[in-house]
């Protein structure tokens, strides 16, 4: 398998990309995640980015506080998912990052853990831009490969965590891309 901190650096590039391409009239178009819109959903990956650049650097939940809370997007939202995806990347390129205990909230996890579950968020959110956007919806077969290897064998604690939905299976001789998605709860 790819190096997990190269998988998440396509992943944030591929998205990022997704992000530039939202037009002015799309930030508040509806997205597959029923709760989040395209500027809600861009806010959830930048927060999220920004939550990697802490915990994967040794902070806290406690440490970090309420300071990623709310809008941290402002008024230039790529501008804001670019920096946040610089510093995450950062984090998961130190020197023992992988291996570094990671104090996220069903943790503490290995590093190699948190950038596997980060890397699955932003490659399967930028998708979900891409569906709400009419951008191009076709994943890089390289991410969608690394992010069944990072899912399968966590594939059943996945599920019952309820994020996903559970009622979506990959019809036979799907596309593995279908079979990702499926694997995620989402049809595509």
């Amino acid at each position: 398998m790819v190096e997990l901190a190269e998988l998440h650096d396509k992943a944030l590039d591929a998205t990022g990309r997704l992000v530039i391409g939202v037009t002015t009239d799309q930030w508040n178009a509806a997205t597959p995640c029923a709760d989040w819109n395209v500027r809600e959903l861009v806010n959830h990956l930048v927060s999220g980015n920004l939550w990697a650049a802490e915990l994967g650097a040794g902070a806290t939940i406690a440490d970090v506080g309420d300071r990623l809370d709310g809008d941290v997007l402002g008024d230039d939202p790529a501008r804001a998912y670019e920096d946040s995806a610089r510093v995450a990347s950062a984090v998961f390129h130190r020197p023992g990052a992988m291996d570094a205990p990671c104090a996220v909230s069903y943790g503490p996890v290995p590093g190699s853990v948190y950038a596997g579950h980060r890397f699955l968020d932003v490659l399967v959110h930028g998708w979900d831009i891409s569906m709400a956007t009419g951008q191009d919806t076709t994943l890089d077969e390289s991410l969608v490969q690394g992010c069944i290897e990072v899912i399968e064998p966590q594939a059943e604690l996945l599920r019952a965590s309820g994020m996903f939905r559970d009622d979506v299976t990959a019809p036979p001789g799907a596309s593995s891309q279908t079979r990702l998605l499926a694997l995620l709860g989402r049809e595509g």
